[in-house]
């Protein structure tokens, strides 16, 4: 199906300082000649301080590489990423200094296991230059933050739940005190009283001006964090609005396809006769 490409809402910030995050056009392929393909194609969107954004979509949508993009990790084909007003050429230079931070889905595998919780949050700011004994309280404090108890400094990843090496990933993440995280599938493989507890942490954390952006599959995990949604199907942002409006009043024949994924937010899950029509809509 071919639609207009949606204008993105332009992030506002409360204090002014202009937006966060800014993409502006953006194209990534991967591979060359014949084999060359497009995974992003003209996605623009921007984030202010202390807001979270949803990036929603199957994979294959194009939204890990969107999340890859703005981290500097792939080249961009067209349009540019700025963040806090630095092109992301800069991303050395901004991760060493604290500005951006990336959580990654699976915890225990970016927590080096043979490195205790204390060593692991104490890490990325004895890599800023601060002093030992300056970053071990502030990285109690930040475990605080994540409502985990101090006992749990000494031990290994691998002693810990999945819910807690979550909430020790976002600690570690915001320990350098960042303008912009980055939370890959951030509840994805968690039960449902440690999702909402990881949920509850990301609502307090705009109220510190952190702003967000959540990546997922699943329209439903993020929908009462995020303020806004954008859609992302084959590479290209199809929808984008705030969360209520997205959730209420989809537009696209691929949001309404999500929602009927998440039972939770549309009262029943779709039928299969509803997913054929609106699979035959995303195909015409």
């Amino acid at each position: 199906m071919t639609t207009a490409a949606p204008q993105a809402e332009e992030a506002v910030s409360d204090d002014g300082t202009g937006p966060v995050l800014e993409v502006s056009g953006l194209g990534v392929h991967y591979g060359r000649g014949r084999k060359r393909r497009r995974a992003l194609h003209d996605v623009t969107l921007s984030i202010a301080p202390g807001e979270a954004v949803g990036v929603i979509g199957e994979t294959g949508s194009g939204k890990s590489t969107l999340a890859r993009a703005v981290l500097g990790l792939v080249p961009a084909s067209a349009g540019s990423v700025r963040i806090a007003g630095e092109e992301v050429s800069a991303y050395g230079s901004l991760r060493r200094r604290g500005v951006i931070q990336y959580v990654f889905q699976d915890p225990l595998r970016s927590l080096d296991p043979d490195l205790t919780i204390e060593d692991s949050l104490v890490e990325p700011l004895l890599i800023q230059g601060v002093p030992r004994k300056e970053a071990v309280p502030r990285a109690r404090t930040f475990l605080d933050r994540v409502q985990l108890a101090p006992d749990l400094l000494e031990r290994l990843p691998g002693e810990l739940s999945g819910g807690q090496r979550q909430r020790i990933a976002v600690a570690r993440a915001l320990v350098t005190e960042p303008r912009l995280v980055i939370l890959d599938e951030p509840v994805s493989a968690l039960d449902s009283a440690n999702r909402v507890q990881i949920l509850e942490i990301l609502k307090e954390l705009r109220a510190s001006g952190v702003a967000l952006v959540l990546i997922s599959h699943d329209l439903g995990s993020v929908a009462g964090t995020a303020d806004r949604i954008a859609v992302l199907y084959r590479g290209e942002l199809v929808e984008a609005g705030t969360a209520h409006d997205v959730v209420r009043r989809p537009r696209h024949p691929y949001t309404r396809l999500l929602l009927g994924s998440a039972p939770t937010l549309r009262g029943r899950p779709a039928d299969r006769a509803e997913r054929e029509a609106l699979r035959a809509l995303l195909d015409a």
